[in-house]
């Protein structure tokens, strides 16, 4: 099965996440898409957040270590990496997603597309339904490890 490098980038602002109506899927997600060519996931992510978006973000970084040298230099490590199905559709064959997720906080720009939801409202939302399980599930858990700006 052909896999395909994809970010998805959770935004924070005052406790509530921002997120998009995916007409494909007809569910809430936060913003993201495929890699293109010669990207690192942390650019694709801020890329993708910016065309879906309007908005520059700034990475909430969660490192072990970073390091800032001639011979190597760290990248913001994702908060999670997920392997996501996608099913066949529209004479697109079945694959599956290797995605990246980042959480950032907005420092620039203007909204063009998106809603900003409160973790109740998020959590309210129908699973399977309306939104993802997983998409839930990590803004639960944002919520416990306290990384809400």
């Amino acid at each position: 099965m052909q896999r395909q490098f994809t970010s998805t980038c959770y935004l924070i602002e005052e406790e509530n996440f921002l997120l998009l109506f995916h007409h494909k899927h007809q569910k809430w997600l936060p913003p993201g898409g495929h890699r293109e060519a010669n990207e690192t996931p942390p650019e694709t992510a801020r890329r993708e957040v910016l065309e879906e978006t309007g908005l520059e973000i700034e990475f909430i970084h969660q490192e072990n270590i970073w390091v800032e040298e001639w011979n190597a230099k760290s990248l913001p490590r994702p908060f999670s990496i997920l392997l996501e199905p996608i099913a066949a559709k529209g004479g697109e064959p079945a694959h599956e997603h290797i995605d990246f997720i980042y959480v950032a906080k907005p420092i620039g720009g203007s909204l063009i597309d998106g809603q900003w939801f409160s973790v109740d409202e998020i959590l309210a939302l129908k699973t399977h339904e309306e939104i993802f399980f997983d998409t839930q599930e990590i803004v639960k858990r944002l919520v416990e490890d306290k990384l809400l700006v």
